[in-house]
């Protein structure tokens, strides 16, 4: 796995550390497990495949909606964030 270059060189986690293990455990097909790793990986899978979409169909996507999910994305890692040092 990639090291967190945060983590490594401050000592602190950050908004994304989780992720690689929260995804090899959604493949895994471990659910529960994959969001105590880490809660915004759904929304970051859902935000990854909005942008997908939006680079092939350009017109099916709309910029707006990619910002909104995003936003929305960026929500779910503060919540997950807090939900995990909590």
């Amino acid at each position: 796995m990639i090291p967190c270059i945060s983590k490594t060189l401050f000592g602190v986690e950050c908004l994304g550390c989780g992720f690689q293990r929260s995804l090899l455990l959604l493949l895994q097909g471990n659910f529960n497990a994959s969001f105590q790793m880490y809660p915004a990986l759904f929304t970051s899978l859902l935000f990854l495949g909005f942008l997908g979409f939006h680079f092939i169909y350009k017109s099916i996507i709309s910029q707006k909606l990619i910002i909104i999910v995003a936003l929305i994305n960026v929500l779910f890692m503060i919540g997950g964030y807090f939900y995990k040092h909590s």
